[in-house]
């Protein structure tokens, strides 16, 4: 009897949360291991369905960068990357079009509808969606030391989000699962980010909560603690002593330019822990670190 009365208590505890997010909208960028580990792809999926069913209305943004590269590998394709981002000529465009739009996107819908959800699979094409420029970056040359600008081909950025068609699938009870993809100005197909496409997504729906789903504990400390909360206003001087680093700096950057265009909250979530969405929203502590205004 004591275990059966503990579940009643755990639901308890989480009843103020749904009373506070019903009816709000969280966009969930889906990356990393839990992607691809099974029993992470089953609890998220699980997570993403009850989130609905209690009223909480889910966008999900995917990245794939992965299973790109081994695609490419299959085809006798090198992948290429310059600061961490994809070298995308016509072809790469092909293979990452293929496996984010084709291959993971329906995977990912496929899932939750096995669960009892109702995704449905989104493009940046579709609807126009998102809009985008090519995007270029700067490397230092070895030769003279000055900053040199790299063509990185069909890689974009967002422009603009157009969230029509989003609205009218969640009003409907549809879940939008995007794959961040763009079109140009002049209707080509541009390679983006899921980070910041994830933060554009949200800061357009004027959504309650940004979540990154990544494979760290959170953001952590010189000490290797995860800094639980952390003021958008503390970010510039943990970039400069080295405390965000790496592959840090892009997920905080997208959480900074979510907050600056309205979004409540932003998490950053260790996507490795079963059910981290969950433990994340409807408990005190959380298990991430919460980027606030």
């Amino acid at each position: 009897m004591k275990d059966i009365i503990k579940k009643a208590e755990i639901l308890i505890d989480a009843l103020p949360y749904i009373q506070n997010f019903y009816g709000k909208t969280f966009v969930i960028k889906y990356g990393g291991a839990a992607q691809t580990k099974d029993e992470l792809k089953e609890s998220f999926a699980k997570d993403i369905v009850m989130l609905n069913f209690i009223g909480i209305r889910t966008v999900i943004v995917h990245g794939g960068g992965p299973k790109i590269s081994a695609m490419m590998e299959k085809m006798g394709k090198k992948p290429e990357f310059v600061h961490g981002q994809r070298v995308t000529d016509q072809e790469t465009m092909d293979i990452v079009e293929m496996v984010l739009g084709g291959l993971i996107n329906k995977e990912i819908v496929s899932l939750i509808n096995r669960h009892g959800g109702r995704a449905v699979g989104l493009s940046g094409k579709d609807g126009g969606l998102i809009k985008a420029q090519k995007k270029t970056t700067k490397k230092v040359t070895a030769e003279t030391g000055a900053d040199e600008i790299v063509d990185l081909g069909l890689v974009g950025e967002v422009t603009l989000i157009e969230p029509h068609i989003i609205d009218s699938l969640e009003k409907t009870g549809f879940i939008p699962v995007i794959s961040p993809i763009g079109v140009g100005p002049h209707g080509e197909t541009l390679n983006i980010n899921a980070d910041f496409v994830a933060a554009a997504v949200a800061s357009a729906l004027k959504a309650e909560k940004l979540i990154l789903l990544t494979d760290v504990p959170g953001l952590l400390d010189k000490k290797g603690a995860i800094i639980s909360t952390l003021k958008k206003g503390q970010v510039s001087r943990l970039t400069k002593d080295g405390t965000i680093t790496g592959g840090m700096i892009p997920k905080v950057q997208a959480c900074m330019n979510a907050l600056s265009e309205g979004v409540s909250k932003t998490h950053i979530v260790d996507g490795r822990v079963p059910h981290c969405l969950l433990l994340e929203i409807f408990t005190k502590e959380g298990i991430g670190t919460e980027i606030l205004d």
